[in-house]
């Protein structure tokens, strides 16, 4: 959906609404630095070049009529007094959004309609997309002057507080703030940032994203349990270094005290210090335009993930290794909070047609899931757009 085709299915839905304001919202993956946020770490996530894309007009009343082309849906909603919808559950990330705003701000009535190509149910975040694309949008409709990461902080209490999703701040940064050609670096305790090159399309490659089919059953109550495991290896820690506060604050010189923690708590903790290194490096790497070294980080990431913070799983590891064995592949890992989802790989594109196939004739033999396969290069963030 292009800015001409939405604003003529906003036409075609409100024809006696005033011309729209198009705005677009990226999804994202994250391309190194898993279960580091909460640890109050650093993470590297990328915009992709897949969008939510909505296109709004103010009214002169409190009502907010929502049509989602994908959904074919209409959803209706009053600004004075209103709830989570039952019924129309995709329309709860533009409600929560406008809840915030409302915290603090009164809003106009509006007309939205949108539409979106993030797939769903792979991790890629098209429910940031959609906050963070509201956001903007209201912003854009009311002639608000909220700053981009106020605009985040908002978008991330939408989900959390609204919608009732449990979810770090990374999503929604980079949605909003991602750029053509760069990487985002974030510092998850002070959200400095920083967007750093990224030499994929200058050197003939691309990112992977390959959605194993396994819905992630274990994953609320494990995740729970390793930032347990995470916070009671700070507290032994602390016996030895009374300074720190969250495992960010222990360095790789520190690996010797780490592994006199009991069994589980080492290995949490040693992933956690580790893959926090593989993010600063992963930095300097990019910058360098070094993408072979930085897919063995990728590939170092994942065994992390695998052997210490045990949060991968049979059909995760199978993708990682049909990858890692296709010549032109620089690194594969898994994404995400683990027990399934999907693996991100760095490939040179001439060799993505033999991953493709590679997956395609090996993953379902071995399992009992089709693959979903998706090409992405990095994105601008999200943007006001003319239609």
């Amino acid at each position: 959906m292009n800015p001409v085709a939405i604003t003529a299915a906003f036409r075609k839905q409100f024809p006696d609404a005033a011309d729209p304001i198009v705005v677009r919202a990226p999804g994202r993956v994250n391309l190194i630095g898993e279960h580091t946020d909460y640890n109050d770490g650093f993470v590297m996530p990328m915009a992709i070049d897949a969008q939510i894309i909505l296109a709004g007009s103010v009214r002169d009343d409190q009502e907010v009529h929502i049509y989602s082309l994908d959904f074919k849906q209409k959803n209706t909603f009053d600004l004075t007094d209103f709830t989570k919808s039952k019924n129309a559950s995709w329309s709860n990330y533009i409600r929560g959004v406008c809840a915030m705003f409302l915290e603090s701000t009164p809003l106009k009535g509006m007309n939205i309609v949108l539409s979106g190509n993030v797939p769903q149910g792979a991790g890629l975040s098209s429910s940031a997309a959609l906050e963070v694309g509201t956001a903007l949008l209201i912003r854009e409709l009311n002639e608000l002057d909220t700053p981009p990461v106020e605009l985040v902080k908002l978008a991330q209490r939408a989900e959390n507080d609204f919608v009732g999703v449990a979810c770090g701040i990374m999503d929604q940064f980079v949605s909003m703030l991602g750029k053509k050609d760069h990487v985002l670096f974030l510092d998850c305790r002070s959200l400095d940032y920083e967007l750093v090159p990224a030499p994929f399309a200058a050197n003939d490659a691309s990112i992977v994203v390959i959605d194993s089919g396994v819905k992630r059953g274990l994953v609320d109550s494990e995740y729970n349990l390793r930032r347990r495991q995470c916070e009671a290896a700070v507290k032994e820690l602390q016996a030895k270094l009374p300074n720190i506060r969250a495992l960010r604050d222990v360095s790789i010189e520190h690996l010797d005290l780490i592994e006199e923690l009991e069994p589980d708590l080492k290995k949490r903790a040693r992933h956690v210090v580790t893959e926090n290194q593989r993010v600063l490096d992963a930095g300097k790497l990019l910058r360098e335009g070094r993408i072979a070294e930085f897919g063995q980080l990728m590939n170092q990431s994942h065994a992390s993930l695998r052997d210490d913070y045990e949060v991968s799983c049979r059909e995760l590891d199978l993708l990682v290794e049909i990858a890692q064995s296709v010549p032109g592949v620089y690194g594969s890992r898994m994404t995400g909070a683990g027990f399934g989802g999907c693996t991100v790989t760095l490939a040179a594109n001439d060799s993505i047609d033999q991953l493709r196939a590679a997956v395609e004739e090996q993953y379902p033999k071995q399992t009992q899931y089709t693959p979903r396969i998706f090409i992405f290069n990095a994105s601008e963030g999200a943007e006001r757009i003319k239609n």
